[in-house]
């Protein structure tokens, strides 16, 4: 299915809306955040854990982001943020409009992305407030975790962008010992570090939650979580906030 790259002129916001959780206290650092998550991934990850409620990519009824928009407008003052997460929200257009949106209600707007266009991340950025971008591995390991060839170079531009732009953001990753020895771990975080990112968080996957029931067994060879805390102790040195998240 192909979905336009920018909404029609005029055109009503239309956004395949999967999910929506009223209050989300960590989905956006400091902030009453309620979560709209949009429908569709391009990626296959395999420990993904919203994969079954996301389904494909489709195109939005009519009405299904005017319901969410009159819920956070009842909620003004309850909630200061929104977040849009996925799935990968950035693979529908209206979403620079919704954004809009929100901001017009006087909340602020933060989004989760695995960055897979940059183009349609750069329309974004002047209507964000904070992004957390999901970092898969290096080079050619992003392309193996994501399960689509090429990507971790639309992702590199996506953080290049970030890098730029001065928008508040972290860097990602959810850890499967299938997909990482601790030694790439190590590698990836401090890629990330050289290149100036300033906070990091490593998010270990859930086993019963995975996508691909290979993902769903303990690898019997993981390292321990004491080596899994000590990297995070050595890493402190070389970011302003390093995060290990259950």
């Amino acid at each position: 299915m192909v979905i336009p790259l920018v909404p029609e002129p005029g055109a009503t916001i239309r956004l395949p809306i999967a999910g929506f959780e009223a209050r989300d206290d960590h989905a956006f650092p400091g902030r009453r955040a309620a979560v709209v998550y949009l429908q569709g991934c391009p990626l296959q990850c395999g420990y993904c854990e919203t994969a079954s409620s996301m389904g494909p990519a489709r195109r939005a009824a009519a009405g299904e982001w005017d319901a969410i928009e009159g819920l956070l407008a009842a909620r003004v003052g309850e909630l200061d943020a929104v977040v849009f997460s996925g799935g990968e929200p950035t693979l529908h257009p209206d979403l620079p409009a919704a954004a809009d949106a929100c901001r017009s209600l006087g909340l602020a707007v933060g989004l989760h992305t695995a960055g897979p266009y940059p183009e349609r991340l750069e329309r974004l950025l002047p209507r964000l407030d904070w992004v957390a971008l999901d970092t898969k591995g290096r080079g050619a390991d992003f392309d193996r975790v994501a399960g689509r060839p090429g990507i971790w170079r639309q992702h590199a531009l996506s953080l290049s962008l970030l890098l730029e732009a001065g928008v508040p953001f972290e860097c990602r990753t959810t850890l499967h010992w299938r997909d990482f020895t601790l030694e790439e771990l190590e590698r990836l975080a401090m890629t990330l570090a050289d290149c100036g990112v300033r906070r990091y968080a490593i998010q270990l996957a859930r086993l019963e939650r995975c996508l691909d029931p290979a993902y769903r067994d303990a690898v019997e060879d993981a390292p321990p979580r004491e080596a899994l805390e000590t990297l995070i102790r050595r890493l402190r040195r070389h970011f302003a906030q390093v995060e290990l998240r259950d």
